[in-house]
């Protein structure tokens, strides 16, 4: 129950049942009531993902190596391809105006799933992990 979303729904919900349960031991089985319907959803979640990944479907298993895709390509244009294309046109004496974005979003995107990925592969030469393939 790491996640911050099931820590906050049994916090309101213990908050709620703090102020309208008086029984303690009703109070206590709703508690583990809620939590293990919350366990019970993040496993669904948990299988729900593991499909996608292992789907063969561009559209279903493609969306995770897109967003790769989308941050590499924001870097590739930011760092390279921006500069180049300014300079290159500057040369003949043109000047214009390229678009511009804040690039701190997309690198802390990009930077967590670098540094998950090199993780992945640190389990995988220590056989750490399950599933090591």
């Amino acid at each position: 129950m790491a996640d911050p979303i099931t820590k906050s729904v049994v916090g309101i919900a213990g908050s709620v049942l703090n102020k309208f349960v008086a029984d303690k031991n009703l109070k206590m089985q709703l508690e583990h009531e809620l939590k293990t319907q919350l366990q019970t959803a993040n496993l669904a979640q948990i299988e729900v993902n593991k499909i996608e990944a292992s789907s063969k479907n561009w559209f279903v298993a493609g969306w995770r190596p897109s967003v790769g895709w989308v941050c590499s390509f924001a870097m590739a244009y930011h760092f390279i391809i921006a500069p180049m294309v300014q300079f290159g046109i500057g040369i003949w004496g043109i000047q214009v105006e390229l678009p511009e974005f804040d690039f701190s979003q997309l690198s802390t995107i990009l930077m967590a799933m670098l540094g998950m990925a090199g993780l992945r592969t640190f389990e995988k030469q220590k056989k750490v992990a399950r599933g090591d393939d």
